[in-house]
Formats: C-alpha cells, structure tokens, sequence
C-alpha cells in the first residue's frame, strides 16, 4: 500500500515510463479520446460517469508525483477565458502559466509521438483539457 496522493496503479506506471519532454493529457468528457491522441499513448479511463472525476481532481495528486515545465490549454473559437483555468492557474501557481493553443494546434499537439498518457476524465467544462509537458527532475 502507497502512502501517496496518487494511487491509480495504471496512472502511476504511465507517469513513471513518461520522461523529460513527454505529455500528459487530462482531457475533458468531450474530447476525443481516443481519435485525437497519439496511437501509442497510454489511455487511461477516469470517466465514471458525467462530472466524476474532474480534472482538477486528477491534476492535484498528478502535480504530486511528477515535475511539470510546461503547461498548454485548449482556447475557445471565440477567443474566451474558459472558467477552469482560474482553478488550473490556482493549483499550478505562478511559475506556470497557462499557454494556450488554438484548438486544432492543441489536438497536434496531443497526436504528436511525446503524448505518454491520456487521462480521460468526466470534466463536463467546456475547453477543460490541460496538456502538461514532464520537466526534469533535480
């Protein structure tokens, strides 16, 4: 038994074989999660049901067990502010700033080969999705 924030045994392996540079994706309900993600990235269903789980739920044990350099989100169409970035800035802390991508920018982003894992989640959010990039340890 872990005595660890993160205890999802496919999760921790995903984040343990992800390296320097690799993605991880926390995806809202509404994404594509298995057409719009690299075909050798490991998907990882957390989508019980409509709002379980969260992302934020998912984001705080996962900041836990990795280092994070860079952090990218899904901009709207329109060019809004999605109201799930003032949770992600809250827990992500000034050192990472949020860096949205056009939506079809971030969809290559998480085809490209760097993509490790998908985490499909139950986020109802509308452009909820964050694409965390794995820094360095030490």
């Amino acid at each position: 038994m872990l005595r660890y924030p993160l205890l999802h045994p496919p999760l921790l392996h995903a984040l343990a074989t992800a390296g320097h540079g690799s993605k991880v994706l926390l995806a809202d309900s509404n994404y594509a999660h298995r057409t719009n993600i690299h075909d050798r990235a490991t998907l990882i269903h957390l989508n019980l049901r409509p709002g379980l789980v969260t992302i934020d739920e998912v984001l705080e044990p996962v900041l836990s067990a990795i280092p994070v350099e860079a952090v990218h989100t899904m901009l709207p169409d329109d060019g809004s502010t999605p109201d799930a970035w003032t949770d992600y800035e809250r827990a992500l802390g000034a050192d990472l700033p949020l860096q949205p991508l056009a939506r079809q920018d971030f969809y290559a982003a998480c085809r490209s080969h760097e993509l490790a894992v998908c985490v499909a989640t139950g986020d109802v959010r509308h452009y909820a999705n964050v694409l965390l990039t794995v820094g360095a340890v030490g």
